[in-house]
């Protein structure tokens, strides 16, 4: 397996991925696929900015993809960002989101950021759960039934990890 940036003609693959679980999961709380012009849109949003958008390629395939986005709009979250990964469902337990998430890291400590945060819908999903705390994220809360999808009420986990020094010294201005 390779991570490398995505590039616009792995969004298709990507689309794929992420529509499955849409329609399946509750990793995300959209309940229709997005079109793959918006998947286009929000790819080029991410990497206009400069945060780290990955693809896992496994012997040619897109196996998986995360990025990093920012956590909120408002300027004194500058340096807090949120990570999604998800994983093409024959690839689970692979390793192919431990991989991704590592390098997501790496390269966020690189740019500067100091907060990195994952939201992650249901209280139930374990793997995201564990594969975030093995990664050094704490479990800071959980907003109960914040969504509802497929019949029924769903949490929201939320972990945080600190990047490089976090908050025991001021940040320098982030790199571009």
């Amino acid at each position: 397996m390779q991570l490398r940036p995505a590039a616009a003609e792995h969004i298709p693959a990507v689309h794929a991925i992420y529509a499955h679980h849409v329609l399946r999961g509750l990793a995300s709380f959209e309940e229709e696929p997005p079109s793959l012009e918006e998947m286009r849109r929000r790819y080029e949003d991410i990497t206009r900015r400069g945060l780290p958008y990955l693809i896992a390629d496994f012997a040619g395939l897109v196996a998986g993809y995360g990025y990093c986005a920012p956590y909120r709009s408002r300027s004194a979250y500058r340096y807090a960002l949120e990570d999604s990964i998800y994983v093409r469902d024959d690839m689970q337990g692979r390793g192919v989101g431990s991989a991704i998430l590592g390098e997501l890291i790496r390269r966020c400590e690189e740019l500067g950021y100091r907060q990195l945060i994952a939201v992650i819908g249901d209280s139930g999903h374990a793997a995201s759960i564990g594969l975030h705390a093995s990664h050094g994220f704490l479990r800071v809360g959980t907003l109960r039934s914040v969504g509802f999808k497929f019949g029924r009420w769903v949490d929201s986990v939320i972990m945080q990890r600190p990047l490089g020094p976090g908050d025991a010294a001021p940040p320098a201005p982030l790199s571009p």
